[in-house]
């Protein structure tokens, strides 16, 4: 195990076994290195590191805390990884994505409240109005993310989004199929929001599964280039 591995792993062992907890201040250097048995020079990449996947939060002239270790926050991190996957590793991650949508929406149908109902027949509404690339994207993100807001956990939420952006960077609406794929994409989110409004569960996750394995399929089909990074 290199000096740093050494570092970072006895900085999360304090947190797991709670001799650190959220909001803690960590210990001076000094202490830290003769506890953990690493440089000076180990330890303060160590904490940058930790800092980064949002376990560690370095105040100026204060000193590094422990963070708030919010699930979402801490989830939130994977999209430095995961927004650099190419397409046949997203497509790994799609049975797992197929998954978490469609508990998503099992939830979200037993949560559902009006308004959140109306704003989500809104934007399929825009939805299906549309040509624009940029603005199919975005309005097809925000629909889905608003589902698993209503749905009403924070991972999961945080998790699809983190699935979603580099999803996203492969399009498949400026392709020669675009026209097909929005027809039975607008068939699909009309599914998903008919079984919200029915409050069923079962149905909204069926309808979701169902949406994600034809994007799947197309993505398959067509492995079209990626654009780049999307938030």
């Amino acid at each position: 195990m290199s000096a740093l591995d050494t570092a970072v792993h006895g900085l999360r062992a304090l947190i797991a076994d709670g001799s650190l907890r959220p909001g803690d201040r960590l210990p001076s250097e000094g202490e830290l290195c003769e506890r953990l048995g690493v440089s000076r020079g180990s330890l303060r990449e160590g904490i940058r590191m930790l800092a980064a996947l949002g376990v560690l939060e370095t105040r100026h002239g204060s000193g590094s805390y422990v963070g708030d270790l919010n699930a979402g926050d801490l989830i939130g991190s994977l999209s430095l990884t995961v927004g650099l996957l190419p397409l046949d590793a997203i497509l790994e991650l799609y049975e797992l994505r197929r998954a978490l949508e469609a508990h998503a929406a099992s939830l979200a149908a037993a949560r559902m409240d009006a308004e959140s109902l109306a704003e989500l027949d809104t934007l399929l509404t825009r939805l299906e109005a549309t040509e624009d690339d940029d603005e199919l994207s975005s309005l097809d993100h925000r629909f889905h993310m608003r589902i698993a807001e209503v749905a009403g956990n924070s991972a999961l939420s945080s998790l699809l989004a983190v699935f979603r952006a580099r999803s996203r960077a492969y399009r498949i609406f400026s392709t020669d199929s675009a026209a097909e794929i929005k027809t039975m994409s607008d068939a699909g989110h009309r599914a998903i929001l008919r079984a919200l409004a029915s409050r069923d569960p079962v149905a909204a996750s069926a309808a979701a599964a169902g949406h994600v394995a034809q994007t799947e399929y197309w993505l398959r089909k067509l492995q079209p280039d990626a654009t780049g990074l999307v938030d």
